[in-house]
C-alpha cells in the first residue's frame, strides 16, 4: 500500500521516497514508491504529473491501493528520489474541483437534483445534474458560488465511522467500500470525494459558469475556476476590445453598434436584391422570344433572384431555361425550370459530371456544383445532342 502524503497536505509540491517497484508497460514503464504527493486518476479528477529526480512522470494511477507513477524510462527498485509535482496543473485542478463541489452543493441544496455526471477536462469541467436549470437561475447559482469563494470558508476533510455516516447526510455519486473520506465546506456542501481540494474556498478566487445545456433529461453545466476563468476573461476582453475599435463603439456599447450593423445590412441587403431583379427583368426582356434554352452564368445572384429570372426566362423561351450563380473557384448555385420538359435527366447528367448535388420536380430544380464555366457549357450541350 503506497503512503498518500496528498492527503496530509495537499499543497505538497515536493517530497522524498524510495522506489518500491518498477514495472515494464507496452511502451511505458510504471513506477510505485513507497509514499507519494502524486494524486492518481479518481473522482473525476485527471492524475498528477510531474518528475521523479529527472524523470518525467507523465500519469498516475492507482491499483489494489498500489499508486503507480507512469514514465517512459525505468528506476532502479530502491533509488531514492525526490517527487516533484507539477503544481501549476494541480493547484488548477483542486480550484476546478473545490469550485465544482460548491456549485453541486448549491444546486442539490436549492433544487434537490444529484450531480450525475462530473468531468475536469482541459481547459473545461463540465457537471451532468438529473433536472432543468434556466439561464437566470444559473446566474444566481454563479452568484451564490462566489459569494462562498469570497467568504474564504474552510474545507474540511473527515473520516466519519459507519456509524457516523448513517447519521449523516452527504452527496455521493457511487456506493463506496471501505473508509469515505468527507469533504464539507460549511453551509454549502457535504460530499465523499477522494481527491485533493484547495484549505479555504478563497483560494479558487473566482467561479464562471459559461453554459448549461439540455442533457439526458437534464441540463450539463459548464464552469470555469480560478486561473482558467481568469484565462476565459482575459480572452474575450482582447476579442470585445478588437470589436470595440473595429466598430468604432465603446466595449459596453458594441452590441447597440452590432444591431445597427445588422440593420443596414438588411436594408442594403433589400436595396441589392431589388437592383437585381431590375436587372434580370431587363436581361429576359431582351431575349428574342421563342429562344431555346437559354443559359445564363451570373456572378452574385441570391437564389430567389435566380429563382425568378428563371421564371421570367420560361415564359418566354422554349426548353428548360438555365441560370447559375457563383463562379470558377468557388462553384456555382443552379436553377433549371421548364414549362414543357422535364428538368431532372439534365440535374441529375450535370450533377454526375461536376460532383453536384441538387433535385426537384419536374419543372424545377436546383442544386450546386463545382467546375469551370467553359467546360459546363460544353457539358450541356453535350447533353442536348445526346437527347
Amino acid at each position: 500500500m503506497t503512503e498518500r502524503l496528498y492527503y496530509e497536505d495537499s499543497h505538497m509540491k515536493e517530497f522524498q521516497a524510495v522506489v518500491a517497484a518498477c514495472e515494464k508497460g507496452k511502451d511505458y514503464w510504471k513506477i510505485s514508491l513507497d509514499r507519494t504527493a502524486f494524486f492518481p486518476e479518481g473522482g473525476g479528477q485527471a492524475g498528477d504529473s510531474g518528475f521523479l529526480n529527472d524523470t518525467e512522470i507523465f500519469d498516475t494511477h492507482e491499483k489494489d491501493g498500489i499508486i503507480w507513477h507512469y514514465a517512459k524510462v525505468p528506476l532502479e527498485p530502491g533509488t531514492e528520489v525526490l517527487g516533484k509535482i507539477d503544481w501549476e496543473k494541480r493547484f488548477s485542478r483542486m480550484q476546478q474541483h473545490t469550485g465544482e463541489h460548491i456549485v453541486s452543493g448549491l444546486v442539490h441544496a436549492r433544487f434537490g437534483y444529484d450531480n450525475v455526471g462530473f468531468h475536469l477536462g482541459d481547459p473545461e469541467v463540465t457537471l451532468d445534474f438529473n433536472g432543468s436549470v434556466t439561464k437566470e437561475e444559473l446566474a444566481e447559482i454563479e452568484l451564490q458560488a462566489n459569494k462562498a469563494v469570497f467568504a474564504n470558508l474552510p474545507v474540511q476533510i473527515t473520516y466519519p465511522s459507519r456509524e457516523e455516516l448513517a447519521s449523516l447526510e452527504y452527496r455521493s455519486k457511487i456506493e463506496i467500500q471501505g473508509q469515505v473520506r468527507i469533504v464539507t465546506i460549511p453551509g454549502i456542501d457535504v460530499c465523499a470525494c477522494c481527491a485533493p481540494h484547495v484549505e479555504h474556498t478563497g483560494e479558487i478566487g473566482l467561479i464562471k459558469l459559461t453554459s448549461v445545456q439540455s442533457h439526458r433529461g437534464g441540463v450539463r453545466i459548464t464552469l470555469l475556476a480560478g486561473d482558467r476563468a481568469l484565462f476565459d476573461y482575459r480572452e474575450k476582453e482582447a476579442g470585445v476590445k478588437s470589436v470595440s475599435v473595429l466598430l468604432s463603439a465603446k466595449e459596453n456599447r458594441i452590441a447597440d453598434a452590432v444591431e445597427r450593423l445588422k440593420q443596414e445590412a438588411f436594408d442594403l441587403k433589400g436595396q441589392l436584391m431589388r437592383l437585381n431583379l431590375s436587372r434580370v427583368q431587363e436581361k429576359a426582356a431582351a431575349v428574342p422570344e421563342g429562344t431555346a434554352d437559354p443559359v445564363f452564368f451570373e456572378a452574385d445572384l441570391d437564389m430567389d433572384t435566380c429563382r425568378e429570372f428563371v421564371n421570367l426566362l420560361t415564359a418566354r423561351c422554349t426548353g428548360t431555361a438555365s441560370v447559375f450563380a457563383g463562379n470558377d473557384t468557388e462553384g456555382w448555385r443552379y436553377i433549371f425550370g421548364s414549362r414543357t420538359e422535364d428538368t431532372r435527366p439534365l440535374c441529375r447528367y450535370l450533377n454526375a459530371e461536376f460532383s453536384g448535388k441538387g433535385g426537384g420536380k419536374p419543372e424545377m430544380v436546383q442544386g450546386s456544383l463545382t467546375g469551370p464555366q467553359k467546360e459546363i457549357t460544353a457539358a450541356m450541350a453535350a447533353f442536348r445532342k445526346g437527347c
